[in-house]
């Protein structure tokens, strides 16, 4: 909001510059470094244009009021904002829905989570649930109708592998338990990599159960039943939630028309007796492998569903983007599905696949518990709750709820800071900590402003003051909100949140070691310091809440 409304001001005098805010804030708010490219075009030192754009911006209607300072320093105009101005933009920002971010009106289609039925939720589930639900929170506050659907893996090798066991072990669906699918997926899917014979009884009850064996489909019904109860309750912990729980399954019904829409293009052919789409271009550095629509047993793959998916999408909600939050080494299974639908034709909407790293250990190797496993989300939260109640006495008798919100921005602080497309090394003891860039230093922070303004009765006005550094920082970071809010949803990047938050929380604390508001004799001061915390406690509670954090009742 304030970078496009100086931005404004600034063209308005000196026709298309570019401004940024200032890469050194202790120095000014926002620079324009185009003198150089200028003189350049114009033929003129680039001291001279600067002078001149200084001048006509001290010279432009109600630049007073605008601008406490402008000058040329080091190849840059520096611009510093007035005292005014910025509390007029806080007042503006604070009276606004949403405090004035502007908005789009897509229909936006997420698909993350994406967990295979009759196994267990582990470590590696838990970062595309807690990026998929940041990004779909950031997509739906910027007034976008959003569609969630955690895209389960029902048809694959897993479920003819699952059904294999209990056959083999007499196991009736009615007799099926949790404990028994997370006993019988681990051994099957190590069974099968070292006895080809089971593969292919795997792979053929896969096949059949695909193309409708009702014996097959009671089995299914069942493992889905079981395994989807206990993966809507670990999605509940991490408060991620969705408006579809369909399937690969579910796709197969709109495989026979979109085979028919490839056959109409001309874009199906049989290599090796199995039928494929070729989807290399010839801009590709390196050939990309055709997508395999069916295979040469006439069993279908994720490549398949994925495209059939895209046209259910297409044809039931018509969006304008379908999003896709996966793991990276997807790239190039989510290339092949994308070229065969914009070939095809199958879909206008925009397809984005958002990539996200590993979850590593101290030595850069994906997580593992201190036996070797892969730790399963419930040990991962109790693991979680146990070092936070370490943290401090008294933190063991606290709430079951507060407890909860506590894990979930312990985990989700420690994943949401980071650029979803990297890697990063997971340390619950750094993250769990109330101080640094972790998620309880978060929750502090609120909770600590909360309690100081709670003092207070509710301040509707503020004056045009600004009383010393610490709190002229905390008012400019309120007023860059939208900067960093646009950045999250523009790249679907949630990190530009979580840092635009952490920094506002240092901001905050810095203001409150600074200045004592409660003892304050000054009463306009105390009554404009309290305005500001109010808006910092609305904009920190609200965009955590967005990242998937809420405020525990105390710590």
């Amino acid at each position: 909001m304030v970078t496009d409304i100086v931005s404004e001001i600034v063209k308005k005098e000196l026709g298309e510059v570019s401004v940024s805010l200032s890469s050194k804030p202790g120095l000014c708010d926002f620079q324009i470094n185009d003198a150089f490219r200028l003189a350049k075009e114009l033929h003129k030192a680039p001291a001279d244009i600067a002078s001149e754009m200084v001048d006509k911006l001290k010279n432009s209607e109600n630049s007073s009021y605008y601008f406490e300072s402008i000058s040329f320093v080091n190849g840059f105009v520096n611009i510093t904002l007035s005292n005014k101005f910025i509390n007029d933009l806080i007042k503006e920002m604070n009276s606004k829905d949403k405090f004035g971010i502007s908005l789009d009106n897509k229909k936006v289609v997420l698909d993350y989570g994406g967990p295979n039925v009759a196994k267990p939720l582990h470590v590696g589930h838990m970062r595309t649930a807690i990026v998929g639900e940041a990004i779909k929170r950031i997509c739906k506050y910027k007034g976008n109708d959003t569609i969630a659907d955690t895209h389960l893996g029902d048809y694959g090798l897993q479920i003819g592998e699952v059904i294999y066991a209990m056959k083999h072990d007499n196991v009736k669906p009615e007799d099926c338990t949790l404990e028994y699918l997370n006993e019988a997926y681990p051994r099957m899917s190590a069974l099968v990599k070292t006895d080809d014979k089971i593969m292919d009884e795997c792979a053929n009850i896969t096949k059949d159960l695909q193309e409708g064996n009702a014996e097959y489909e009671s089995y299914l019904k069942v493992i889905k039943e079981i395994s989807v109860s206990d993966i809507r309750r670990l999605y509940n912990y991490l408060d991620v939630s969705f408006d579809l729980w369909e399937g690969e399954s579910d796709a197969y019904q709109y495989i026979k028309p979109v085979e028919d829409i490839l056959n109409k293009e001309g874009l199906l052919h049989e290599s090796e007796g199995a039928l494929v789409v070729d989807v290399n271009e010839d801009s590709d550095t390196k050939e990309i492998p055709p997508l395999i629509f069916k295979k040469s047993n006439g069993a279908y793959l994720y490549g398949t569903s994925d495209v059939s998916t895209i046209y259910e999408r297409e044809s039931k909600f018509q969006p304008d983007n379908i999003l896709y939050v996966v793991d990276n080494r997807q790239d190039l299974h989510f290339k092949q599905v994308f070229r065969t639908v914009k070939k095809a034709g199958i879909s206008d909407a925009k397809l984005e696949f958002l990539g996200y790293g590993t979850v590593n250990g101290e030595d850069g190797k994906p997580y593992k518990t201190r036996s070797g496993d892969t730790p399963h989300l419930d040990d991962l939260f109790k693991e979680t709750k146990d070092i936070f109640i370490s943290k401090k006495d008294g933190n063991e008798s606290m709430d079951d709820e507060d407890i909860r919100k506590i894990v979930n921005a312990i985990l989700k602080f420690a994943d949401l800071q980071n650029n979803r497309v990297n890697d990063y090394i997971f340390d619950i003891n750094k993250f769990s900590n109330v101080v640094g860039k972790t998620g309880p230093y978060m929750l502090y922070t609120v909770l600590r402003l909360k309690k100081i303004i709670k003092e207070f009765n509710n301040i509707d006005d503020l004056s045009d003051n600004i009383y010393d550094d610490t709190d002229r920082k905390l008012r400019f970071r309120l007023i860059t909100l939208s900067e960093s809010f646009d950045k999250a949803y523009n790249n679907r990047l949630p990190n530009y949140l979580a840092d635009y938050l952490y920094d506002l929380a240092v901001d905050a604390n810095n203001f409150y070691q600074n200045n004592h508001v409660i003892g304050c004799d000054d009463r306009t001061k105390q009554e404009d310091w309290v305005y500001i915390l109010n808006v910092t406690v609305k904009v920190l509670e609200e965009m955590l809440h967005l990242v998937g954090i809420d405020i525990p009742s105390y710590m």
